[in-house]
């Protein structure tokens, strides 16, 4: 297995030859897996296209890298943890012998299901083990499987599925989540009605809820498991084809089907995994994600198995059945390395120390943050009462299209900074522009934030829509990768993300389209328009907050605000419901039509005295409306 970098001075020099000579670089990389044929060529690549391809003419498949290889040695250890939502339900540990059989098992399910290589599988499922199982099992075959979250709506799922016109479904009866429970297996029906690529359904029996199970379509995950071989040959794969799609929001209401490839993800994933948290073998990791995030795929699923770590899988929420569970967690588990998103961070700091001081915490070495910036006060809260001054915190900066993380200190390596992403992974050459795209030299400096050379895992496309894709990413700035963020450079070259600087908002580390929300909002009959901006939120970093102009006077405020988020609910997800709703008669525009949500971010925010100029607007005194109506 590969060395992890152990000093900041190991750091410097891996950096500069990874710039330098950044095929010799990671081709070194690649040597250290599974391969059935070797590549021909490290890198092509062509940002205006855009084209990138690594390992060009290689052969393999990730899940002999992430199960095979590790049998000999490690079949025995622990590769899964799982821990059920419930604490009075007994853990779930599956060694790498046991994940293989059943992804093994699970891979021939679907072959049986008609599944063959290329076609894209839908996975709607609870944060249970045999999602992990599901994703695997796709890989082996060489389908391509697209998570969709299981908050997500039965539209939000139907739109998903049509997009990648998924052949095949695997859900669940239902999902347990803190004290609630959600019908997955009902809101997959409602989206099913107009899915007509979805041949079959396999239905994980979860909370034994009373279902419907259509003939000849919906079928049984034990019943379909039960019979299966446990012995299912690998689907040999080129480097460059998809493994998965996962969809982000964007600026426009569709949601973007990202692509990643196979090779440079699996090469970058387990690398960033070992280096960022400091894996040694014997360590227990626990990344908090969902797995339908792509912090939860990279993560939780293939960056530890490819390093042949034990990952630990969590169904339940951070204050279920109290604001202790993530600390009783780690004390009953050992857990060694904690990853976690600043908002389940600030939430459990609310609660009070109360919730902590109860458990014994001394196994942990490295704590994390991912999802979104960590405000100052939450890093110090982390660092001395969580780590108690003796844990490293990495700060990580990356996104679902980034595949794996890009900015980061490299625990107990690199220097870390509150509120900072702090210095790039080897490998990663990240630029600071202007509005005007002239890059900005030197530190201390603010401007948007780009990358200006591929790294191996990189999203290929935007599926069925690359002429989106180079827009979205690499139409604004000649030759770069622009990552829609802003972002200062200190006086000693450390990064810090200062938030989007388009429409898209981060809310409790999710990525969510304004665009989507506005297009749920307008689909109650009394919303004429709206207009959704981020604002400060104590606990989610950024809430919601929507400006509606309705066609009718409204009568009950707040019953039209709960009937508005009901839409939201249903057509996006609870996730994306609204903070603060504030009914207007109209919203500031430019003479061209456009919104002006810089003015309306500030309000929002509750700055009304620094709007800033206003003469473009087509009707300025709108804004003044807009003030009075917010006090």
């Amino acid at each position: 297995m590969q060395k992890n970098i152990k000093s900041f001075e190991k750091y410097k020099k891996e950096y500069e030859r990874s710039i330098k000579h950044p095929e010799d670089f990671w081709e070194g990389k690649a040597r250290n897996f599974s391969w059935r044929k070797r590549w021909r060529n490290v890198l092509s690549w062509d940002f205006t296209k855009p084209e990138i391809k690594w390992f060009e003419g290689g052969k393999l498949n990730i899940t002999e890298n992430c199960l095979d290889r590790h049998l000999e040695k490690k079949g025995n250890q622990t590769a899964i943890k799982w821990i059920a939502n419930d604490p009075q339900e007994k853990n779930i540990n599956l060694s790498y012998k046991d994940l293989y059989t059943q992804v093994c098992k699970c891979a021939n399910v679907l072959r049986k299901n008609g599944v063959k290589k290329g076609d894209r599988i839908c996975l709607y499922m609870p944060m249970v083990p045999e999602l992990a199982i599901a994703v695997l099992a796709c890989a082996r075959i060489g389908a391509v499987h697209s998570v969709v979250f299981a908050g997500f709506s039965a539209k939000s799922l139907s739109d998903r599925i049509n997009d990648a016109t998924c052949k095949l479904l695997i859900t669940a009866d239902g999902g347990f989540r803190g004290d609630k429970t959600t019908p997955l297996k009902e809101i997959s029906d409602e989206a099913m009605k107009s899915t007509p690529s979805i041949e079959r359904c396999i239905v994980l029996k979860r909370t034994k809820s009373n279902i419907n199970m259509q003939k000849n379509r919906d079928f049984w995950w034990h019943e379909q498991m039960e019979n299966s071989n446990s012995d299912c040959p690998i689907e040999i794969m080129d480097s460059e084809d998809p493994l998965f799609i996962l969809y982000t929001s964007g600026s426009t209401g569709k949601p973007k089907g990202i692509q990643h490839s196979t090779a440079g993800y699996m090469i970058y994933t387990e690398y960033s995994f070992r280096n960022v948290f400091q894996y040694e073998d014997g360590d227990i990791y626990w990344c908090t994600a969902d797995i339908g995030w792509i912090t939860g795929h990279s993560y939780i699923v293939y960056g530890p198995l490819l390093a042949g770590a034990t990952t630990v899988m969590f169904e339940g929420t951070p204050s279920y059945p109290d604001a202790g569970r993530f600390w009783k967690i780690i004390e009953e588990n050992q857990i060694n390395i904690f990853y976690t998103a600043p908002t389940a961070i600030r939430a459990l700091e609310a609660k009070g120390m109360e919730f902590v001081t109860p458990y014994d915490l001394s196994s942990l070495k490295v704590l994390g943050t991912v999802g979104e910036p960590i405000n100052e006060d939450a890093w110090h809260w982390y660092n001395k009462e969580i780590g108690k001054d003796n844990c490293p915190i990495v700060d990580t900066w990356w996104q679902t299209e980034t595949g794996g993380i890009m900015i980061s200190n490299l625990a107990n390596v690199t220097p870390a900074k509150p509120s900072f992403a702090t210095l790039p992974l080897p490998g990663i050459q990240p630029c600071l522009v202007n509005e005007k795209g002239n890059e900005l030299e030197g530190n201390s400096v603010e401007g948007r934030l780009c990358i200006k050379f591929p790294w191996p895992s990189i999203a290929r496309t935007i599926y069925g829509d690359h002429k989106r894709f180079k827009e979205t990413y690499f139409s604004a700035f000649h030759n770069k990768y622009f990552t829609g963020d802003g972002c200062l450079r200190d006086e000693n070259g450390m990064y810090r993300i200062t938030g989007r600087v388009d429409d898209v908002l981060i809310v409790s580390g999710h990525n969510l389209g304004t665009a989507e929300i506005e297009s749920a909002m307008d689909e109650h009959p009394n919303v004429c328009e709206t207009a959704i901006v981020g604002f400060p939120h104590p606990i989610k970093g950024n809430g919601v907050y929507a400006y509606v102009i309705c066609h009718n006077e409204v009568a009950n405020n707040d019953l039209l605000k709960k009937e508005i988020n009901d839409f939201v609910a249903k057509e996006v997800g609870p996730i994306a419901k609204a903070d603060k709703i504030q009914f207007v008669n109209g919203l500031p525009k430019t003479r061209s039509g456009k919104i002006m949500r810089r003015i309306l971010r500030k309000i929002a925010e509750g700055n009304t005295e620094n709007i800033g100029d206003t003469s473009t607007l087509l009707d300025p005194s709108v804004v003044e409306d807009i003030k009075r109506s917010a006090q």
